[in-house]
């Protein structure tokens, strides 16, 4: 049996359906899984055992039709028996028509039902603490009475090497073992989901107040000057304590890195997707027109907790869903003031202080 598994997005996305191929690894053992994704989302799956071949959707397939026209027909070729779409865009949608496949899995839409045998409903409520996110994916896969007792966890798969090129790194730049390391995610993928660099620098100056940590940006080079901006306005003790210049080269660098950090705090976003597939705990701050309940995965209040402003500021938002506020974003940022963070934050990290970075640390 072969089995095609799309899904095109980002890489928070690609990391978060990998559960798909794992599910399908569970229900049909012997059966040979590939998984298409873009090829700028590769890094966060690779060495993953669920699946046996990456299949890339490069730039020119988007670009030509001549081009995409060549890897549909390549796709046609492989035969495949079930393909599950994850992605449920024009180009999934096409990928799964011309893949010939006797079975074809999508999420319903009223518009493209009929390319596919089968469609799911979407839930809107989540029946554990795993969130939508994943118990959507896992319905592509296994019925609905079996949801609730077999969630799935994404995971990242590092090599032993990149391990320890990444201990040697840190090591190297006077980051030692013995002292809390923090990564914080200081940017979102673009404005409507990056809380306000004076508020960020405020949150991350209570950070190294309470836990005396030493601190790492999640930045590329293409943000670097807003994440100076924010590391400008944090006060010169905290600054003492940031590496700004640490960071991952790529994105397997980043990983490897944050799979040394003993916590991931910040925007929501790709980056806490990973830290929680490494096993870190993480505090995200919730964009506030993203509706939490669809990606605050394995949330606990201890190692994984959040905060959105409709927590604490309901009236805000009224009759509205955060997602009906997405054009409102940067207004409703305002009210997203460090103040309204900071409570819970102390909460948590008070909390993990005693969990995780005594017992991790010896202090």
């Amino acid at each position: 049996m072969k089995i095609l598994v799309i899904q095109q997005k980002m890489i928070g996305d690609v990391l978060t359906s990998t559960i798909i191929c794992e599910a399908l690894r569970k229900e049909h053992p012997n059966a040979t899984i590939d998984y298409l994704v873009n090829s700028s989302t590769k890094p966060v799956i690779q060495e993953n055992p669920f699946f046996d071949h990456i299949i890339e959707f490069k730039n020119e397939y988007r670009d030509s039709k001549k081009e995409f026209y060549s890897f549909l027909k390549k796709i046609r070729s492989s035969k495949y028996d079930l393909v599950i779409d994850a992605y449920g865009k024009l180009e999934s949608n096409l990928i799964s028509l011309f893949s010939g496949a006797s079975e074809k899995i999508s999420m319903y839409k009223w518009y493209t039902q009929f390319l596919y045998t089968k469609t799911i409903h979407r839930k809107s409520e989540p029946i554990t603490n795993a969130s939508i996110a994943i118990e959507n994916r896992l319905r592509l896969v296994i019925p609905e009475n079996r949801i609730a007792t077999e969630i799935i966890k994404p995971k990242i798969f590092l090599t032993q090497e990149e391990k320890d090129k990444a201990s040697e790194y840190l090591e190297s730049n006077g980051i030692s073992d013995k002292t809390p390391l923090i990564m914080i995610s200081v940017l979102g993928s673009d404005m409507r989901k990056t809380l306000p660099f004076k508020y960020m620098a405020e949150v991350i100056d209570k950070i190294v107040a309470i836990t005396g940590a030493n601190i790492l940006f999640n930045y590329i080079p293409s943000q670097e000057k807003d994440a100076r901006t924010i590391y400008n306005f944090t006060n010169l003790k905290t600054q003492r304590n940031i590496h700004f210049d640490v960071f991952g080269r790529s994105l397997r660098g980043f990983i490897a890195i944050l799979s040394h950090c003993d916590a991931l705090i910040g925007n929501e976003g790709g980056a806490v997707n990973m830290a929680k597939a490494l096993n870190k705990p993480t505090f995200t701050i919730f964009s506030p027109w993203i509706i939490k309940k669809d990606w605050n995965m394995f949330e606990d209040g201890i190692d994984n907790d959040s905060i959105h402003l409709i927590d604490v500021k309901p009236e805000l938002y009224g009759n509205k869903s955060p997602k009906d506020m997405k054009n409102q974003a940067l207004e409703l940022y305002k009210e997203f003031s460090s103040d309204v963070i900071i409570p819970k934050l102390q909460t948590y990290l008070n909390n993990l202080e005693i969990n995780s970075f005594q017992s991790q640390k010896g202090f």
